[in-house]
């Protein structure tokens, strides 16, 4: 009988002992191999058969919960050395995106240096000495210009030359948000307020510390334009189905094809939000009037496309330049893009000629009596450029199938059944060359 009372307390005290350690001492603390020979006299003890049957029982049990509790242990010490790791990697990716978002900004800034901009001519030259000077000062900006002139590339110039350059710049067409959600995208909504919606942020709030441009702003309707006058004036927005207006720091860039002032003159242009936006005013000159700025800007042009389109440079005629200089270009500088694209795209030689440029082009470039036909007299014939298959640069085939595609749809003006019967293939056929074709 002593021997069993002896047998129940050695283990009674030995479950104290680990019921101490496991709820007192600290993981940092635990003595493990203390802890499994605790555990292993605990299972020797019980194996003795010297205990009552019942402290016999309870001891067991504990000691099956100690072996759960050290599987736990195990388990959960993985689980910490496993989230240690995805928190390093978590934060090597984090450091890896700031790098990447900071090279990002780098590479933005430096691409509208006003070094990298081209033009020459007194007009462009006064007009970005104007806008470096807009861009150090925290001031409204309208800029007035015909469509294609490069609006929104002179705001992200002054964007990019401010000390707000590292801050967002969000750009709008206003034309393209509908009455019935301008608030929402303008000034943001707030969750519940209609089954299904969730909280965002509007465009002057993603905006704020930074810079907002409002393309189009001659078309916002007026009810829309007492609805801007107010946050200009204030410096806050109200989200729709918000309680509390919530203050903005913004530098807003408007810009418009549209005679603004006229406008304001005929009521379709509010006169109080026309002088909070017109704090200095720019104005874009149109192509035609820029002079040799037009072959300065073709020749960029028509090199960056010959990159994009993965062919060798390409020169431009002295035909082809006279026919640059001639043209009025109704669609300024992204028509001139547009048409160095076409000349990359289906020239077959090394050299641009009056041939290769569009059709508008060369009709203006004639002279009367080319343009009268058996009349004119006879000229000395051009030097015949390589043909097709002359030149082995022009071999590709994929670049032979771009070209006979180009070819097709500016033959059909841009009609793609035409194009396609021409090609003898079906149009889904010709719509998927073109989406291989922008890739």
């Amino acid at each position: 009988m002593g021997k069993k009372n002896t047998s129940d307390s050695e283990l009674l005290d030995l479950i104290a002992r680990l019921c101490h350690s496991i709820a007192f001492d600290a993981p940092a603390k635990n003595d493990k191999k203390t802890r499994e020979a605790a555990i292993d006299s605990l299972f020797a003890l019980t194996d003795q058969g010297n205990s009552s049957e019942r402290i016999a029982s309870l001891a067991e049990s504990f000691g099956l919960m100690l072996v759960k509790l050290e599987t736990r242990d195990v388990r959960q010490e993985e689980l910490i050395s496993t989230l240690k790791e995805q928190n390093q990697e978590l934060e090597a990716a984090r450091i890896r995106l700031g790098e990447q978002n900071q090279s990002l900004k780098d590479s933005l800034r430096e691409k509208y240096q006003p070094a990298k901009f081209v033009g020459q001519c007194d007009q462009m030259l006064k007009v970005k000495e104007l806008a470096l000077n807009i861009a150090l000062r925290p001031i409204n900006t309208l800029i007035l210009g015909a469509s294609g002139t490069g609006k929104e590339v002179f705001a992200k110039m002054i964007h990019f030359n401010s000390p707000r350059a590292e801050k967002p710049f969000v750009a709008i067409n206003c034309t393209a948000i509908p009455d019935a959600l301008f608030e929402s995208e303008m000034f943001g909504i707030n969750k519940g307020v209609a089954t299904g919606v969730a909280q965002r942020k509007g465009i002057f709030e993603q905006a704020h510390t930074g810079t907002v441009f409002l393309d189009e702003i001659g078309d916002m309707s007026l009810p829309n334009q007492a609805k801007l006058l107010r946050v200009l004036e204030e410096q806050e927005v109200m989200p729709v189905g918000g309680s509390k207006p919530v203050k903005i720091d913004v530098k807003v860039i408007s810009a418009t094809n549209a005679k603004l002032k006229k406008a304001v003159e005929k009521g379709k242009f509010r006169e109080d939000l026309y002088y909070r936006l017109n704090v200095v005013e720019m104005t874009l000159p149109l192509l035609r009037e820029r002079g040799d700025d037009i072959l300065i800007l073709a020749e960029k042009l028509l090199a960056r496309n010959c990159i994009d389109l993965g062919r060798p440079p390409l020169s431009l005629s002295a035909e082809a330049r006279q026919s640059l200089l001639t043209y009025e270009w109704p669609g300024n500088v992204r028509e001139l893009n547009n048409e160095m694209e076409r000349a990359a795209a289906l020239t077959l030689s090394d050299q641009v000629g009056r041939e290769d440029l569009s059709a508008k082009l060369n009709a203006l470039s004639q002279t009367p009596e080319a343009r009268q036909g058996d009349e004119a007299p006879e000229k000395a014939p051009e030097p015949s450029k390589p043909r097709l298959f002359e030149d082995p640069k022009n071999l590709n085939l994929e670049r032979l199938k771009h070209q006979a595609v180009l070819k097709a749809l500016d033959a059909t003006a841009g009609n793609k059944t035409k194009a396609a019967g021409l090609l003898g293939i079906t149009r889904e056929g010709l719509r998927k060359h073109l989406l291989k074709m922008k890739k």
